[in-house]
């Protein structure tokens, strides 16, 4: 007499992501936090195409958006080659500053402090 054996059926494995391994908390800015940081990326590309003719003032002024934009938004470093793009000459009649802003406020995370 033959015994057949059945499969054993078995759950698929689930894997739990510790709060360690992620990137991101997952937490989007809030309204307010959009909203300075744009108006201080208008203000600072309003500016930077008027100090075009004298670039010390410009790159301080643009170093200045920099800083402030990295203490609203966190750790974003879209910002860095914001701030590289700002300092090429010819390039403050474009909105970089406006485009940076707005490529974060796109991905829409906030990255979580290591």
């Amino acid at each position: 007499m033959e015994t057949k054996m059945h499969p054993e059926v078995m759950p698929p494995e689930t894997h739990v992501q510790s709060s360690e391994s992620s990137t991101t908390s997952g937490q989007r800015f809030s309204p307010k936090t959009l909203i300075l940081a744009f108006a201080i990326a208008v203000v600072s590309d309003a500016v930077s195409f008027f100090l075009a003719l004298t670039p010390p003032f410009q790159w301080t002024a643009d170093l200045v958006t920099a800083l402030l934009l990295f203490a609203i938004l966190g750790r974003q470093w879209i910002l860095l080659p914001g701030l590289i793009m700002e300092a090429v000459p010819g390039f403050s009649i474009f909105p970089i500053w406006l485009l940076v802003v707005g490529a974060v406020a796109y991905t829409g995370k906030v990255q979580r402090k290591r």
